[in-house]
């Protein structure tokens, strides 16, 4: 890569220092930092916005504030004017990526991976600007690859290298079945940067394997190679696994906003500043002032999740959104009033009916065992009164009010 820096002014010189401020804010790792700036100095010499990739394998599409994490840093590039590449792995989807993964993952069906997709194009654009994006499925390209043209992919690895991901060599050590078209995963995921000639790529700490292969590759077809910044991932409500809906971790963009600020009221202390500075839009300042202040105890953890709470209500729903949700809080949990728009189910007839029943008809919880432990832990109440026998019968009434956890509420109308 041409040294770019040398050709430019001092004023220059400061734009440089400055987008590279803002970008690597927060990045876990940037591979290398020398060319991040090197990326920079070119795309003002030129005048040419940077190609910044991000490709989804579009297997999971409910969208929650861990993926926010990489979304919230491509905004930052759109914001100076370059250019994101999200690339929708309709090919590579079918493979299922194999990271993190102790058996052979599933494959996905055209159908499958094209409600996947539009899923997180309707999720994304609440984060991202996508006037200023472009869109890819990279079938569009990896499904024109002949058998030659993959040995000679193939040829620019070696097996060893390969082995060297953690999820392959275990399951090798424990004796699990690694079928071959798993190997071509990173390979295909490395093409796109190929194909697209991506200046920067975008991923979580977990990918780093998948990035790195997309510089390689580059590289090995003499391109220039790509700048690979790895993020770190956010810890879910539990504060231990990485934020996952299989978790019960999460706090969904999609989520009711009163359940978004509800479960950003549980979040472990400790992590405040690390939510504040990879899941808000918040200005680096301010995000700087939060963390100094919640040190030096001038700001209480209560209030940081309450600001917290209501940033992540704003940015996916709006101010008054925001303030509602706060309002209800306040008067739900400081005060012990319940929440003046409470669902109102429909019943038909008075009956009686097991409580553990009533809950999975509410939708309350999603099954009979949930309802059994939620309320093990005494997290259901009627009418106020706690519920601490699952086999009891419950006969509806007219206005009675059915609450589970500290959110969710329904009152029944006969």
């Amino acid at each position: 890569m041409a040294d770019w820096m040398k050709n430019l002014n001092e004023d220059q010189l400061k734009e440089v220092e400055r987008q590279f401020t803002i970008y690597a804010g927060g990045a876990q790792e940037v591979i290398p930092e020398a060319g991040l700036k090197q990326k920079i100095a070119k795309s003002i010499v030129t005048r040419l916005p940077l190609k910044i990739k991000l490709g989804l394998d579009p297997t999971a599409p409910d969208v929650h504030i861990g993926h926010t994490v990489v979304l919230n840093k491509m905004r930052q590039f759109q914001e100076n004017g370059h250019i994101v590449q999200l690339i929708i792995g309709d090919f590579t989807g079918k493979i299922g990526d194999p990271t993190g993964k102790s058996t052979v993952r599933k494959q996905l069906t055209d159908e499958e991976v094209k409600h996947n997709a539009q899923t997180y194009f309707e999720q994304f654009g609440k984060v991202l600007d996508q006037e200023k994006a472009e869109l890819f499925y990279n079938s569009k390209w990896l499904k024109n690859l002949n058998l030659e043209d993959v040995i000679r992919l193939a040829g620019s690895i070696t097996v060893a290298r390969l082995l060297e991901r953690n999820d392959f060599s275990e399951r090798l050590s424990a004796g699990k079945p690694i079928s071959l078209h798993e190997f071509f995963y990173p390979l295909m995921q490395g093409y796109d940067s190929v194909f697209l000639e991506s200046d920067i790529e975008l991923g979580g700490t977990d990918q780093h394997f998948n990035v790195l292969m997309g510089r390689g590759l580059q590289e090995h077809f003499g391109k220039e190679k790509q700048v690979v910044m790895l993020l770190p991932l956010l810890e879910g409500l539990d504060g231990k696994d990485k934020m996952s809906k299989s978790k019960h971790n999460y706090i969904g963009i999609d989520e009711d906003p009163h359940e978004i600020f509800g479960k950003t009221m549980s979040i472990p202390d400790e992590l405040m500043v690390k939510y504040f500075d990879l899941a808000t839009d918040l200005p680096l300042e301010e995000k700087k002032d939060i963390g100094e202040n919640l040190e030096n105890g001038s700001l209480h953890p209560r209030d940081a999740k309450m600001l917290l709470g209501r940033t992540l209500v704003r940015m996916y729903h709006g101010e008054d959104a925001a303030e509602k949700a706060q309002s209800q809080f306040k008067s739900v949990f400081q005060k012990g009033a319940l929440p003046d728009d409470i669902p109102v189910v429909q019943w038909e007839k008075a009956e009686e009916i097991s409580v553990v029943d009533l809950l999975v008809e509410l939708n309350m919880l999603s099954s009979k065992s949930e309802a059994r432990r939620m309320i093990g832990n005494g997290g259901v109440k009627i009418d106020g009164s706690k519920v601490e026998d699952p086999a009891l019968k419950v006969v509806l009434t007219d206005g009675m009010i059915i609450g589970v956890g500290k959110r969710k509420f329904n009152q029944i109308k006969l």
